[in-house]
């Protein structure tokens, strides 16, 4: 199972029901940051979501223990009905990961590992991605991001609803990325509050795509009704801070009993409008919508359509801070060492003499006045002693002055940096899934300008915080001198100029294996080392990505040329 991208966040195992139109059976989730609850509420409520054989009894795991030589068992965040899931560390990459456990003889085993390995090969980064799902003697592991900076819906929610931009960015990233994964035919039938994280550059980030159904046994006959109704709930919840059912769930009251289900704009004063039916669309109510004229939507991909033929909602705009009026200094105002006045009392400003009129003034502008007579006075003495100086060399003008070679003093042009060939290049994403476009690489060598090596797309010009970067090691085929490393790209790009920390004669496997020695941006960036440097690889190392014509963050690299 490849790698994919750094990160993340645990999946959601809040226990609520699967949110369908009996959706009143679902029960209230604790609020909580980035954290798995251990809940049992599906037994409790009477709805087993898994056979009795499913009851497996979990491995016993602690804390400290290893998965594969590599996964670091940190702190069990859930335990229910036979599986665990844990915070924890993968020590090849250094970067905090989730960990499900369950036992290799558990009913769902087959189902959970067969629903992780879908989920990872979608790689749609608006998703949580699954880093590996393994089965390893009598154990069955899922491997997936853990993000340190992400907020759940649930949490937000906390402190009232959402303003009309966030609500609806939520929603439009959410049911754009629902509708892509049932493309491909997966489902989450698990789509909640706490499945919903928000990060720290505002993108909206889904958890446990497939896999939490498959921990839990759930399934659907209608799995893109369920996934719709779900963001339908979602809108709701984010418009009017109230679950849009008659019981209390994932800290959210639900409706009054007995009214039915009522549109947002109708639960809360000043809810927009079009969102308001927007969530109605998509909510069942005994097979229709409470929506005035529009049809319902029963896929993400109908819901997709309806927000694009919504009028776009825009940002707020920035509040303007007016700047503070100025205000003289007591030293300015010349009152300096005076008492300060009476708060609220009104001080007449004393009026400043004209400049240059008090004894000192005058003292000064007469000294300056003497200075400049002087200065004068000097200048044209050494004007006069130039011009006598050149008319005395004047009689020379004709002679013939034969110059030998040899006594020629100017300074030479030194001679421009010879090309250093590039041999070979590869691919370096050490912080991600260890490939980024390899089947291009060749292309920054190819002496073509018109074809490129690019990254995969993100959605933030610093890889949606996903890693630090990503780049191209280049091979110059032996130790040579490196003057000056000239890239080009499509846009403008930050980039940096690594080097092995030795003079290694094997190309270097990790990041720390380099240093860097040379760093700019622009769409042609001239990178030349401080001192002198001898190498064989050179690492070009991608910072800050431009955004292309189609709206996506991904860097493009068009020429690497290497001069000694």
């Amino acid at each position: 199972m490849a790698e994919r991208s750094t990160a993340v966040d645990v999946a959601d195992n809040s226990g609520d029901e699967p949110l369908t139109a009996e959706a009143d059976q679902s029960t209230a989730d604790g609020v909580a940051n980035n954290r798995e609850r251990d809940t049992d509420s599906d037994e409790a409520q009477g709805n087993p979501t898994s056979e009795d054989s499913g009851k497996a009894s979990p491995p016993e795991l602690h804390s400290g223990h290893k998965l594969a030589r590599r996964y670091r068992l940190e702190e069990c965040v859930t335990r229910l009905d036979g599986f665990s899931s844990w915070r924890a560390v993968d020590e090849k990459l250094r970067r905090a990961v989730g960990v499900h456990i369950l036992p290799a003889n558990h009913a769902r085993a087959r189902s959970v590992l067969a629903a992780a390995r879908s989920s990872a090969l979608l790689g749609d980064p608006r998703f949580v991605q699954v880093l590996d799902a393994v089965e390893d003697n009598d154990i069955v592991y899922v491997v997936h991001e853990w993000l340190p900076d992400a907020t759940e819906l649930t949490a937000l929610l906390a402190s009232g609803p959402l303003e009309v931009y966030d609500a609806y960015q939520m929603v439009s990233q959410v049911a754009g990325a629902m509708a892509a994964a049932h493309r491909e035919g997966l489902a989450h039938l698990r789509l909640s509050p706490t499945a919903v994280l928000r990060t720290s550059t505002g993108q909206w980030r889904i958890r446990g795509l497939a896999v939490n159904a498959a921990l839990r046994g759930i399934s659907s006959d209608t799995p893109q009704r369920t996934d719709t109704e779900a963001i339908g709930a979602l809108l709701y919840a984010t418009l009017t801070q109230r679950w849009p059912y008659e019981s209390d769930a994932h800290g959210l009251a639900g409706l009054p009993k007995d009214i039915g289900l009522i549109p947002p704009d109708q639960v809360r004063a000043g809810v927009h409008r079009g969102l308001s039916e927007l969530a109605m669309r998509a909510l069942a109510n005994d097979g229709a919508t409470a929506s005035r004229h529009e049809s319902p939507c029963t896929t993400p991909e109908e819901l997709v359509k309806a927000i694009g033929e919504m009028p776009r909602i825009r940002p707020p705009e920035p509040a303007y801070t007016a700047p503070p009026q100025y205000q003289r200094t007591a030293y300015q105002q010349g009152a300096y060492g005076r008492p300060a006045p009476h708060p609220g009392a009104t001080q007449p400003v004393p009026t400043p003499p004209p400049p240059l009129q008090s004894r000192t003034g005058r003292a000064l502008k007469w000294s300056v006045s003497a200075l400049l007579i002087a200065a004068l006075g000097l200048g044209s003495w050494q004007l006069a002693d130039a011009i006598m100086e050149r008319g005395g060399k004047a009689d020379d003008q004709n002679q013939t002055q034969t110059v030998d070679g040899d006594d020629d003093k100017s300074p030479k042009v030194p001679a421009a940096g010879k090309p250093v060939p590039i041999v070979d290049a590869r691919d370096f994403d050490p912080f991600g899934d260890q490939s980024e476009k390899p089947s291009e690489v060749k292309n920054v060598y190819d002496d073509s300008a018109s074809t490129y090596w690019q990254t995969d797309y993100y959605f933030s010009s610093d890889f949606g915080r996903l890693k630090s970067g990503v780049g191209v090691i280049v091979d110059l085929g032996k130790v040579q001198q490196v003057g000056k490393v000239t890239v080009s790209f499509v846009g403008s790009t930050s980039v940096e100029l690594h080097s092995p920390s030795t003079e290694a004669t094997a190309e270097p496997t990790s990041f720390d294996a380099f240093r860097k020695v040379a760093e700019g941006s622009g769409t042609t960036v001239e990178l030349e080392p401080g001192k002198a440097l001898r190498s064989r690889y050179l690492l070009v190392w991608l910072t800050d990505l431009p955004m292309q014509t189609d709206g996506k963050w991904r860097g493009r690299l068009a020429d690497i040329k290497v001069s000694s």
